[in-house]
């Protein structure tokens, strides 16, 4: 397995403890087994158990997430050529 220049290194084991960031949030995982192959994501899924404390937390900020996504007011029209004019410019466009 390669892994790009920039990523720390290390050695994974069985039953180590991993946190892992993305797009989706915060993950903290066990090892359970590892492969020697790069496979599929439903044969990866059966190497590694996420925590309860980690699920727990993972699903309360996605409903977090949503729930100020239903707040957020809803403009009642497309902003016209104007109003667009002026977003890029608050936002420090040209």
């Amino acid at each position: 397995m390669q892994w790009p220049a920039s990523q720390a290194r290390r050695e994974v084991r069985v039953a180590d403890m991993l946190r892992v960031t993305n797009d989706g949030g915060d993950f903290q995982i066990e090892v359970l087994l590892l492969s020697e192959v790069r496979g599929p994501a439903s044969v990866a899924q059966t190497l590694y158990l996420e925590t309860e404390a980690s699920r727990e937390q993972r699903l309360k900020v996605a409903a977090e997430r949503k729930a100020m996504m239903q707040i957020r007011a809803v403009p009642a029209s497309r902003p016209s050529k104007r109003d667009r004019r002026r977003i890029i410019q608050f936002r420090g466009g040209a």
